[in-house]
């Protein structure tokens, strides 16, 4: 016959949520072989058969979020059916108390005893109770990582008071009532073993005038503590037990068994913190811990990704570090920082390189009609007080070419699916300053003419230089021109200055022979260098794209098209 498995009793949480599916339909499972892996904020828990069988069906999947009595398997026992007389007869051999049955009311808190509670109090008035370290099956060396509480401080049911860890895997123990804590007698760094006693809290719960004793209250129930640790019938009232919300038995999760076997050592962090983990695609091998005994807490997680977000780190996401070298052995170095600029330009590069594909398109523009047309104008740009470069005629050319076209001034969204394309033309142009490289933009530069892109040319690059430029100045760009100008260099790969698609770069303009037919005649050529997101553009359009700009570069008539 087939039997429904359930979530079995989580205290009073209302959801956990399914982090591994460990069997398929089909496979065979005893007892104890675990079905899947549940997770809330505090502790992981393998949820195992409890029957013999062959498994029908899962009815749950990996980030299902579930709760106590949902059902999540099917297996089959027809096979065992001959034995079930023999084992109900035996309670040894009965299938896991805290799995319920469909129509079975849920049993209490009290089924899995994880504290003790003692009764020290007359009727009427309140009642100490006794943490103790719970289940903690085989696990040896199990060690006080983190204490969260003093004496003298007031918890509430969730409040957490100590973690515990062993060498596989680490365990929050809440407090389960709301209370004062009256001592605590555990300290960071001392062992403890399943049963030992951990805070005493004095309970805002008052204590029953007929109390039964814990082993009449529920049949089949097992102490949490050992015989040694607990009080003496003489001295004491009747024990009764107690579950607190959240806390698991320190079973080693899913987590732990991949992380300790890929980096043969364990890795130190709570569920929580592996949670965080998991959801902002953070390794925690990579992940160096601050927490005692180098464990890993929810702040070192945020600064790891705060510092891969910044390329303060490089050695994620499969990347290899680069090693660190002390340069003083070979001779005297200086340690100079990096300005504010050139930091976060880096930081921006990097960002760049390591998310787009880069392809660069290369090609030289012949401008020796353009040279001769501006050097007519050098009389007329004196008077008006502004100097004329080629940069003018070349984001004025740009333009026209981003308009014919128009995936070049466009981005990518998230997904990687859809073209935004974009009616605005905010041509940004590199200039290089003394605190770094910055990338001023030209708002609707396809509006204006050479003189007004000039003028605004000079403009933002005096800023830039004056260090006066604004937020608005430097955002959005829609293309970027990065011009070496007299610099020197034939070519050069720019990096694209994401979310944009493409850059133009520009090296020195230099006097070549050509051969027109007959003879070597002197002309000016322009090398282009045009960086594209291959995502985006193939090397037909950025083809094509160059082509066009360079014919209009070479005859400057066409701008007035």
């Amino acid at each position: 016959m087939a039997q429904e498995i359930r979530i079995p009793d989580i205290g009073d949480i209302d959801e956990v949520e399914v982090i591994e599916i460990c069997v398929a339909p089909g496979a065979e499972v005893g007892p104890d072989d675990t079905l899947i892996v549940i997770e809330s904020e505090k502790a992981s828990m393998e949820v195992p058969a409890g029957v013999s069988g062959i498994v029908q069906a899962i009815s749950v999947a990996v980030g299902d979020t579930v709760a106590e009595g949902h059902v999540i398997a099917h297996i089959d026992t027809a096979e065992n059916a001959q034995d079930a007389p023999d084992a109900a007869a035996d309670p040894e051999s009965e299938p896991q108390a805290d799995i319920p049955a469909q129509d079975t009311p849920v049993a209490d808190a009290s089924t899995d005893a994880l504290t003790t509670t003692i009764e020290t109090a007359a009727p009427g008035e309140l009642r100490t109770l006794e943490i103790r370290v719970p289940d903690i099956g085989d696990a040896e060396g199990v060690v006080v990582i983190e204490v969260a509480v003093t004496a003298g401080q007031s918890v509430t049911a969730n409040d957490l008071l100590v973690v515990v860890e062993s060498d596989k895997a680490s365990m929050e123990i809440p407090a389960g009532h709301d209370g004062t804590v009256a001592e605590v007698h555990v300290s960071e760094g001392g062992e403890v073993t399943e049963g030992t006693l951990l805070v005493t809290l004095q309970s805002g719960e008052v204590a029953a005038a007929n109390q039964k004793p814990a082993a009449q209250a529920r049949e089949g129930e097992i102490p949490a503590a050992s015989a040694a640790d607990a009080p003496s019938a003489a001295n004491q009232a009747p024990v009764v037990k107690d579950q607190p919300p959240a806390a698991q038995p320190a079973k080693t999760s899913s987590d732990d068994r991949r992380v300790a076997d890929k980096t043969g050592s364990p890795v130190y962090a709570g569920p929580a913190v592996r949670r965080l983990a998991r959801e902002l695609g953070v390794d925690l091998t990579a992940v160096t811990g601050s927490g005692n005994r180098g464990r890993i807490v929810k702040d070192d997680v945020k600064l790891f990704v705060k510092g891969r977000m910044t390329g303060g780190s490089t050695a994620a996401g499969g990347i290899p570090s680069v090693p660190e070298i002390d340069f003083s052995k070979f001779g005297a170095v200086e340690f100079r920082p990096l300005s504010r600029i050139r930091a976060l330009g880096a930081s921006n590069l990097h960002r760049s390189w390591l998310n787009i594909p880069h392809v660069t398109q290369h090609d030289e523009a012949d401008l020796t009609e353009l040279e001769t047309f501006r050097g007519t104008l050098k009389p007329e740009a004196k008077r008006r007080g502004v100097s004329i470069t080629p940069l003018a005629f070349i984001i004025k050319a740009c333009c026209y070419a981003l308009k014919e076209f128009p995936t070049f001034n466009a981005s990518l969204d998230r997904e990687v699916k859809n073209f935004i394309l974009k009616s605005y033309y905010h041509i940004g142009f590199a200039v290089d300053t003394d605190q770094g490289l910055v990338v001023p933009v030209i708002k609707d530069a396809d509006q204006m003419g050479i003189w007004e892109l000039s003028e605004q040319i000079a403009e933002l690059a005096g800023k830039a230089r004056a260090q006066k430029l604004g937020i608005g100045d430097m955002q959005g760009g829609s293309f970027s021109v990065s011009s070496l100008g007299a610099i020197g260099g034939t070519a050069f790969t720019p990096i694209i200055n994401a979310p944009e698609v493409a850059i133009l770069g520009i090296a020195r303009l230099t006097t070549s022979p050509v051969w027109d037919g007959e003879q070597f005649i002197p002309r000016k050529l322009l090398p282009l260098s045009l960086s594209y997101d291959h995502r985006a553009i193939n090397g037909a359009e950025a083809g094509r794209f160059v082509t066009y700009l360079s014919e209009l570069l070479a005859d400057i008539r066409r701008l007035s098209l």
